[in-house]
């Protein structure tokens, strides 16, 4: 059986890097996995979303509207985009952060101050502060390890050695924060 994880965000909070630690562990677990990334000028602060399918034996590498087992969301209004991709029975995971797009900093749209009670009016969901969970923690960028933690815990993922992934992948100025990280977001799902 194939799961689904779809990540979301905005260009430089760290989907991706999120994306290929989930991708090492899985594929170091002995999963069948397959990863696409789609960056929409994502170094201007475009959407970015990473696709992560793992299982046994693993054919497509995109997710389709409908199918995602889990959705985490780095930013609220990107949930909201990303709604449809979520099976009715899935998990929605969102980081209750917000970074206006370009059309909102010109006035010409409106940020959608209900994305989250939207969300929740349809999926389970999950909301917390992984930026200021990663603030407290000392380093604000770690907000996407925080993530990362919750996807662990929610896919069952904790008998994977995400240390030793953490360790080989992440800077070694950078290994601790990220180890307390994503033990954070790990105990943020209940």
């Amino acid at each position: 059986m194939t799961k689904n994880v779809l990540l979301v965000g905005v260009g430089g909070q760290g989907t991706i890097l999120a994306a290929k630690l989930l991708t090492q562990g899985l594929m170091e677990a002995g999963f069948d996995v397959k990863m696409s990334e789609i960056h929409g000028m994502s170094q201007r602060g475009g959407s970015v979303s990473s696709h992560v399918r793992f299982g046994d034996k693993v054919e497509a590498t995109t997710i389709d509207p409908g199918e995602a087992d889990l959705l985490v969301s780095f930013e609220r209004m990107e949930a909201l985009r990303a709604l449809a991709y979520l099976k009715p029975e899935g998990l929605a995971v969102v980081n209750e952060h917000e970074i206006p797009t370009m059309p909102i900093l010109t006035g010409d749209a409106v940020y959608p101050k209900n994305a989250v009670e939207e969300i929740q009016k349809h999926v389970k969901t999950i909301v917390l502060d992984a930026t200021r969970m990663a603030l407290d923690l000392g380093n604000v960028k770690a907000a996407n390890i925080v993530l990362l933690g919750t996807i662990i815990k929610a896919m069952g993922l904790e008998h994977i050695d995400w240390e030793s992934i953490i360790r080989k992948q992440v800077k070694p100025g950078f290994v601790d924060v990220n180890l307390k990280a994503v033990r954070c977001g790990m105990d943020a799902v209940k």
